[in-house]
């Protein structure tokens, strides 16, 4: 496949560099590319024209421009940053593709930990859906490291990972992928609204990483 990566920080790297591995064209999205490959030390993304000379196979383009070549977009970008990137993505452009949303809408405005910008009774999963009615929208590995995301055998035994929304097929094409990453224990949440429990799942997981350590944990779904 043709994937769009819409995100140049390290989720969005190593998503990338997976994807590549595995065989897929993968052209990472981002606002200015030109800007992205001269950014300055000091800033987020300062690393990545070093990035980019090491995985020359990964294409850099506006997030219009990733999306309208893709059969598949993923969302690695923050979660307060979304839905307004997927506008310069275009509606368009979206339209009838399978987004897997991978972001959680964390609020650092208080500093470290961040609380949650919605939750309860809604989610970043359910924004993003009626914001592009035509985008067959997938939420999952949110609850995840971005290194287990793409390689959950690194923990020696498996794991749970999750997904949402509202169309079969896609929820059948993003299994699919996760399967190909390694993940062998694959579990349907139901509907875009089941989204809200992975993302408030986030709050325990930074206090796990605070209290092991490490990112590099899972849960595993025992039944």
């Amino acid at each position: 496949m043709t994937i769009a990566v819409l995100g140049t920080g390290s989720v969005g790297r190593t998503l990338a560099a997976r994807l590549v591995e595995l065989g897929h064209s993968v052209v990472v999205g981002t606002r200015d590319p030109r800007a992205t490959l001269t950014r300055t030390e000091g800033d987020r993304s300062a690393a990545y024209s070093t990035w980019q000379a090491e995985h020359p196979a990964v294409g850099l383009a506006t997030f219009a421009d990733a999306v309208r070549a893709a059969d598949l977009v993923v969302n690695a970008l923050p979660g307060g940053a979304t839905v307004a990137a997927l506008e310069q993505a275009g509606t368009d452009n979206l339209a009838g593709k399978v987004l897997i949303d991978i972001a959680n809408p964390l609020d650092l405005s208080a500093g470290f930990p961040p609380s949650l910008l919605v939750k309860d009774t809604d989610s970043l999963g359910e924004q993003v859906e009626p914001a592009f009615p035509q985008t067959r929208v997938v939420k999952s590995l949110n609850t995840l490291t971005a290194a287990l995301m793409v390689e959950p055998a690194a923990l020696g035994e498996s794991s749970s990972v999750f997904v949402s929304g509202d169309d079969a097929e896609a929820k059948r094409t993003v299994t699919e992928l996760l399967v190909s990453f390694g993940h062998d224990d694959v579990i349907d949440l139901g509907g875009i609204e089941t989204a809200r429990g992975t993302e408030m799942f986030m709050p325990l997981w930074l206090r796990l990483m605070g209290s092991l350590g490490t990112g590099s944990f899972n849960v595993k779904i025992v039944r």
